[in-house]
């Protein structure tokens, strides 16, 4: 039985845990003990510094116990002014003293509690922080990528899209485990940590607003539930997901996805290619390292190729995307290239080739 206000907890209780499971980059700090370590050091700095000024007017002051100021009386009069303790037994007494208090000495005063409370004003701000960087980091992001899975397949599939040119702050990595996240944060991508196969994990990786979805999960269940979750929080986006059994692909397919990679399979042709000719198998695999000898890029027909042939283009075309079709580049269908067309090119790779920023996702049959 559900007490009253039960819902409104639950839903209060879950926004404060949603700081925790998003974990955005960022960049490298010290650890705790460092950063108290440096404060301190900073503070002794303060005191010796004061101590020094005071020291060098030592006969601007006056000690009530026997009228001067060494050094020792220095450090101590420094010390009971900067923690504001002012027992009031040493006190300035020539007008330069006194100016140099107010101009020198009460500033250092303040840097040196700024210093000590320091790191309690940083905890307490911290969470204060963490949520208007999450904010702002929400209603910042459009378009981006979401890389459901950050094992072997999910590191390489980024490494792959953000070699075209993707900012790494336009991908975001779910991913179960606390351990994968702060490896993602740490490589300079948004992390996400929960169970894609909830709608409310992925709501919180701005699903609903993604571009494209890659999905590596370990298992192949796991990738059918959460591409039916992530085709259902978001239409138009372009969903590619791999499995390791090829009898999974059509049920892939059928929950929305766009693209259907068999790893195994694929492994195994590889494999075998490489038997057969380990040249060829160095080739494919080239092809398939992005940003190394050479890429395999979708790009659009430009006007002077419209009217062509595939083979009378410039470069290397290896298929045509008319529509939902792709034609093999000897295709009697292709005809002549149209400006409607899309082109599947072999180029050498150069750090001033990417993918075309509006590859569109083909529809599915």
């Amino acid at each position: 039985m559900k007490l009253p206000g039960h819902d409104a907890i639950a839903r209060q209780a879950d926004e404060h845990l949603v700081t925790h499971r998003v974990k955005l980059p960022r960049k490298v700090v010290d650890r705790p003990i460092q950063q108290v370590v440096k404060r301190l050091l900073m503070a002794l700095f303060v005191l010796v510094a004061t101590a020094l000024i005071v020291y060098a007017d030592h006969e601007g002051y006056n000690d009530n116990a026997d009228g001067s100021v060494d050094l020792v009386d220095a450090f101590y009069y420094a010390t009971v002014t900067l923690s504001t303790t002012g027992y009031g037994d040493i006190t300035p007494v020539s007008h330069g003293a006194r100016l140099t208090n107010i101009l020198v000495i009460t500033p250092l005063r303040v840097l040196f509690l700024i210093i000590l409370v320091g790191t309690t004003l940083e905890v307490l701000t911290e969470r204060t922080r963490e949520e208007w960087r999450l904010n702002r980091w929400r209603s910042a992001l459009r378009d981006h990528t979401v890389v459901v899975g950050f094992g072997t397949k999910g590191r390489s599939a980024i490494q792959t899209v953000c070699a075209t040119g993707l900012r790494k702050d336009q991908v975001v990595v779910v991913d179960p485990a606390a351990k994968v996240i702060d490896a993602a944060a740490a490589d300079g991508y948004a992390g996400v940590m929960g169970d894609a196969t909830r709608s409310e994990v992925l709501k919180r990786a701005e699903v609903h607003r993604a571009r494209q979805i890659i999905i590596a999960t370990q298992r192949d269940d796991t990738a059918v539930l959460v591409t039916l979750t992530a085709r259902q929080l978001n239409r138009g986006a372009k969903i590619v997901a791999a499995v390791r059994e090829e009898e999974n692909a059509p049920l892939l397919k059928q929950s929305g996805a766009d693209a259907v990679i068999t790893s195994a399979s694929a492994a195994g042709r590889l494999l075998g290619l490489s038997v057969l000719s380990p040249a060829a198998g160095m080739v494919m695999e080239d092809l398939i390292q992005q940003g190394s000898g050479l890429d395999m890029v979708e790009r659009p027909v430009t006007k002077a190729e419209a009217g062509k042939g595939p083979r009378e283009t410039e470069d290397l075309v290896v298929s045509v995307v008319r529509g939902h079709r792709v034609l093999g580049y000897d295709d009697p269908a292709i005809g002549t290239l149209q400006l409607t067309d899309r082109l599947i090119t072999i180029v050498r790779a150069t750090p001033g080739n990417q993918v075309a920023p509006d590859v569109r996702p083909m529809r599915r049959d």
